[in-house]
């Protein structure tokens, strides 16, 4: 039988074709990592379905995450990376965990790569990809070494930056693509978009909201339910409260929880003026704060006092379906624009 392709599908193909080849699967699509959500199993689901799962390392301890690579390599013999958060304190033990798994992607987030973490990373054989939230920084990660960049807007959940995904997307690919894989992030809910990107000479694409209510995520059936009836102005950016504090600001769905980051921030900050609490610690209380938040709302469903992390494709999240299900839509939506453009 032969089986035929439109022409949207080899578009698309031709398009994804570079970074598939780079991250070793179907669709060139990452999947965000997201602590709490993003472990063994939305993760094996995402490289399952031909896309790449990307464990959120976190808060983990070496040993839980030697575990959690394990379990997830019991799930699955298709390619995922592992996340690896720069100002963890155990970093250097947490590459070796990634090195000893033969891991074959590491994502560094949360700030530039402290020194050496490059080299061991590379040493191990790993494929690097890091953030880059403007050119000048995009540019000097690939000098140092780094073998792909994600470009996150500010429409993205969590943590993030100020600048919006197409702003970025126009800033760096035009100057970076060429020569150095590219995926871009923050907001992406429809194929459409992705097509979009794709044609500006991203590789692909990094989604993590889309995933939150697989099937196979585990996020509590209530945090499910706050994504699948919220819009797109339900995903908000927290205040910074005082200059003093480096609070980098984080996007969630807006509850009683918001208001109390606000009333911790100004506890934190009177500790400062007290000189009870050093600025390292007073802002190692705010990230404990998000981490012990987020965890409430997706392991307990506190959906009302816990942190709802969402980015503001949140509005095209409209039920619980299988991983495969989404990425297969996402590329039907994606070789269907690309079919009316090669019209």
């Amino acid at each position: 039988m032969t089986i035929t392709h439109s022409t949207g599908e080899e578009r698309l193909a031709r398009r994804m074709a570079r970074g598939c080849e780079f991250l070793g699967t179907q669709v060139a699509i990452l999947g965000g990592a997201m602590s709490w959500v993003s472990e063994r199993n939305l993760v094996s689901a995402i490289s399952n379905a031909g896309g790449f799962g990307v464990i959120a390392c976190g808060a983990m301890t070496p040993d839980l995450l030697d575990r959690e690579i394990a379990a997830t390599k019991a799930l699955t013999d298709k390619p995922f990376g592992v996340n690896l958060i720069t100002m963890h304190p155990d970093l250097t033990d947490l590459i070796g965990i990634c090195a000893q798994h033969e891991v074959g992607h590491v994502v560094l987030a949360g700030g530039l790569p402290p020194s050496g973490s490059i080299d061991a990373i590379k040493a191990s054989g790993a494929k690097l990809i890091c953030f880059a939230p403007a050119l000048a920084l995009a540019k000097k990660l690939i000098r140092s070494g780094v073998d792909a960049l994600v470009v996150e807007g500010n429409e993205a959940g969590g943590h993030i930056g100020p600048v919006s995904t197409s702003v970025l997307a126009q800033e760096i690919l035009p100057e970076i693509a060429a020569d150095t894989p590219v995926f871009v992030a923050g907001g992406i809910g429809r194929g459409e978009a992705i097509a979009g990107y794709l044609d500006m000479g991203a590789a692909g694409v990094q989604l993590g909201t889309r995933f939150v209510c697989a099937t196979e995520s585990i996020a509590h059936a209530n945090f499910k339910k706050a994504f699948i009836r919220a819009s797109a102005r339900d995903a908000v950016a927290s205040v910074q409260v005082d200059a003093r504090l480096p609070v980098i600001p984080v996007r969630a769905l807006k509850n009683a929880g918001t208001e109390l980051f606000t009333a911790k921030q100004r506890e934190v900050a009177q500790s400062l003026d007290e000189g009870s609490v050093a600025m390292a610690e007073a802002q190692l209380q705010i990230e404990h704060y998000w981490a012990g938040a987020l965890r409430r709302a997706v392991i307990d469903g506190d959906v009302e006092y816990g942190s709802i992390m969402a980015g503001q494709s949140v509005g095209m999240v409209k039920a619980e379906e299988p991983v495969a299900d989404i990425i297969a839509s996402l590329m039907a939506e994606a070789a269907a624009a690309l079919e009316k453009r090669a019209a």
